[in-house]
């Protein structure tokens, strides 16, 4: 016999996502009575009958679209007597150990009614439910209650109040709810946007997490003027056209990527450029892929409505629409992103010809998240909106954990029982004003999660900002802090969402990290045991003639291989630059030349050799340059040699000087995932450890991960990648959180 009450504790995604509606349905479909309320924690539910237990099992099997349970504690109680109804209680205020849900696109429900003209909502551009709409970035604390969001300021009229309070409604308690009697306003209609669109202008328009530069992207002209406005000389724009039929005349699209774009969560995903597509060669200079992203709010469809003349109904969506649109964000170049109204006038003036603005805040910035589709896989590049703050569960408990994260792309990570909560994309700590977003989003996850950290955890760095902000919170807070080393968080992020526990090789290959006794990392072979590491080997050191400046000049990377080949004398000839002669005197007499590990530099040195690119406009503009040549990857037979576990891969680099291009991209790329497969499998033979960790901004690169992955686990191997955090910085903190929880354990 079921039992004839229980009580419910259950945690995950379950507010704000349209669970207790569903649970009151659900309870009236099975003749049960009871109640269910959110507190801090997540929802408890008391339900009493005879079908608990087919209660038990929709609630799992029928979840809404956003919703996800973690855990459920069932225990039996005292039946009510003369109970005959099911009730949704008021929240408690408690400790807070729920969640605040991530925003989501508009669903499909509210784009039927967005264009229905019979609806109150037509042609609303703030319409949303309990299955869609801004979360997380209209929040300010939990429970995620009306009140607790910037919504607070907007009183519900009638109608509005109604649908809000009926149970069997899509919008019962959907917090941003409104319509146009009662809600938000556009200070623009949507076919004045797409007339200034038209006209060649670029348009400052708030979004979800802030304001977007929007512009033609056909409009050469347009474009070139963004990218001389926003200071952003070449770096890729993403495109964001109606559908995917629209999409397609853009970039080439398998199934993994339609599906992930089609996603609630809307992300910028990575694809290659068709073959043409008649979009402005300025969207992504020298490279063959670029992002590409579906429309996720109500404003967006409108415009893209109003470009084809206002037709009623969704059917328009499944025809090809000719506009496209560079969607960025709205920064002025390395700041944070814009979301307030007078924020953007004074920030964005002499970016944006007109401003598109409204009148609902803004709480928490949150810029758009970048994925790639890699070994079958959706992996990040740029973790953000519609993702955070989505808890990443770890393997077990840890003590909660602050950690700070590094320098480049950086975010935070705040750790609470078995959940790590990672923040949003805060960016490069390189100015004022991201220093300030850094500060703001630290005391928003602490606040928001009610979480007082019994650690602080940073970059080995001593220079960093965020270093020298966790050893001020530290002292101010009486906290401990503690280093942990870039590649062994790296590492540890790996580990951490993958649940790997026991002792793994791991393979860390990035820019620049620093290493024991001030050395410069970013090749290295690992032993990694959860808390601690062992450097089992590296890449061969290379000569980074100029210091930090080699990073920015792949000439400067290719001259030191020259010079290590003994070939110094034709440095002048193959690199004619201003400052060779003393470049050359730099390498001869080792003045300012530090030697590195970094898988990076030696991709750098690839690009230089093979004339790909002499300087970078951006960090990493010259790998992704070389990646976007390859074609068919090629093995160079005896293209390196592994020397006390040292990888050396100075045949291959001599080799590329005199290829072509692609040849040479082939080359480098397929002699690399040979030569890293090879040091792996002898590194295994030793240990005994057949289970891999691959982590580091070089496996961003989809050629090198997708064929270090396959090779490795054709050869029997367990291979981990990151998939719930970036494989870059971005998930850094992630990695310094899990290392320093165990060793506080």
């Amino acid at each position: 016999m079921s039992p004839t009450r229980q009580h419910l504790e259950i945690t995950g995604l379950v507010q704000g996502v349209g669970f207790r509606p569903f649970c009151h349905r659900l309870a009236q479909r099975f003749a049960l009575s009871g109640w269910v309320l959110n507190h801090g924690g997540g929802v408890s539910i008391e339900i009493q009958g005879r079908r608990i237990d087919d209660f038990i099992s929709a609630l799992k099997s029928e979840l809404p679209p956003l919703a996800r349970i973690d855990s459920i504690e069932q225990k039996d109680v005292p039946p009510e007597v003369n109970e005959s109804e099911f009730l949704i209680r008021e929240s408690l205020q408690s400790a807070v150990t729920a969640a605040i849900p991530p925003d989501s696109s508009v669903c499909p429900d509210c784009l039927r009614e967005l264009f229905d003209p019979a609806s109150r909502y037509y042609r609303y551009p703030f319409l949303n439910c309990t299955q869609c709409g801004p979360r997380y970035t209209v929040t300010r604390a939990l429970p995620y209650d009306r009140a607790n969001t910037s919504m607070a300021a907007f009183k519900l009229c009638p109608a509005c109040q109604a649908e809000y309070d009926d149970p069997t409604n899509r919008r019962f308690h959907a917090q941003p709810t409104a319509c146009p009697s009662c809600g938000p306003r556009l200070s623009m209609s949507a076919d004045e946007i797409v007339h200034r669109l038209r006209d060649g202008e670029i348009l400052a328009i708030k979004g979800l997490g802030g304001f977007h530069l929007v512009c033609d992207a056909r409009n050469h002209d347009a474009v070139a003027r963004l990218r001389i406005r926003k200071q952003r000389e070449a770096k890729p724009f993403a495109v964001m056209a109606a559908n995917l039929a629209s999409l397609e005349t853009l970039v080439e699209l398998d199934d993994p990527t339609r599906a992930l774009l089609e996603s609630p969560q809307r992300p910028i995903v990575l694809a290659k450029q068709r073959s043409g597509a008649k979009l402005s060669p300025a969207i992504a200079p020298g490279l063959d892929s670029f992002g590409v992203v579906l429309p996720y709010t109500p404003l967006h469809y409108l415009i893209f409505n109003a470009a084809v003349g206002n037709p009623d109904g969704t059917e328009w969506l499944q025809e090809t629409n000719d506009l496209a649109l560079v969607m960025t964000s709205a920064n002025p170049g390395g700041e944070p992103l814009v979301i307030g109204n007078d924020e953007a006038r004074e920030r964005l003036g002499s970016i944006a010809d007109t401003l598109v603005d409204h009148d609902r805040d803004i709480v928490c910035r949150c810029d758009d998240s970048v994925l790639r589709i890699t070994a079958g896989k959706a992996r990040f590049i740029r973790r953000a909106r519609s993702y955070v703050p989505e808890a990443i569960k770890l393997p077990h408990e840890i003590p909660s954990v602050l950690a700070v994260g590094g320098h480049l792309k950086n975010t935070i990570c705040v750790t609470r029982g078995d959940r790590a909560y990672l923040s949003q994309h805060i960016g490069s700590l390189d100015n004022r004003a991201t220093y300030a977003f850094f500060e703001e989003i630290v005391q928003h996850l602490l606040d928001t999660l009610q979480v007082k950290p019994a650690i602080v955890a940073h970059d080995l760095h001593p220079d960093f900002f965020s270093t020298r902000y966790a050893q001020e919170l530290g002292l101010k807070q009486r906290l401990p802090t503690m280093a942990v080393q870039h590649h062994h968080a790296h590492l540890g992020a790996v580990a951490a969402e993958h649940g790997v526990t026991e002792a793994a090789i791991g393979l860390a290959l990035d820019g620049f990290g620093l290493g024991e006794n001030n050395e410069s990392w970013g090749g290295e072979l690992m032993l990694f045991d959860g808390a601690e590491y062992q450097r089992l080997g590296h890449l061969a050191p290379m000569k980074q003639p100029g210091a930090d400046r080699a990073a920015r000049e792949p000439w400067r990377m290719a001259a030191a291989v020259y010079d290590r080949l003994g070939r110094g004398e034709e440095i002048e000839r193959r690199f004619p630059q201003t400052d060779t002669a003393l470049l050359r005197q730099m390498l001869s007499k080792n003045l300012n030349c530090p030697a590195t590990s970094s898988a990076g530099r030696l991709f750098d040195a690839a690009a230089g050799l093979l004339g790909v690119k002499a300087v970078s406009d951006y960090e990493g503009q010259a790998a992704m340059m070389l990646e976007g040549l390859t074609e068919t990857p090629e093995t160079m037979t005896h293209g390196w040699r592994i020397e006390d576990n040292r990888l050396d891969l100075l045949p291959l680099l001599e080799r590329l000087i005199d290829c072509d291009p692609v040849t040479g991209a082939n080359l480098f790329h397929g002699t690399l995932i040979a030569a890293l497969t090879d040091w792996i499998e002898q590194t295994a033979e030793e240990t005994k450890i057949k289970t891999v960790l691959l982590g580091g901004g070089c496996f961003l690169n989809q050629v090198l991960s997708s064929g270090l992955m396959n090779e490795l686990t054709a050869k029997g191997y367990t291979v981990k990648l990151s998939q719930q955090a970036p494989c870059n910085d971005g998930g850094l903190s992630l990695g310094q959180a899990w290392i320093a929880g165990l060793r506080r354990r």
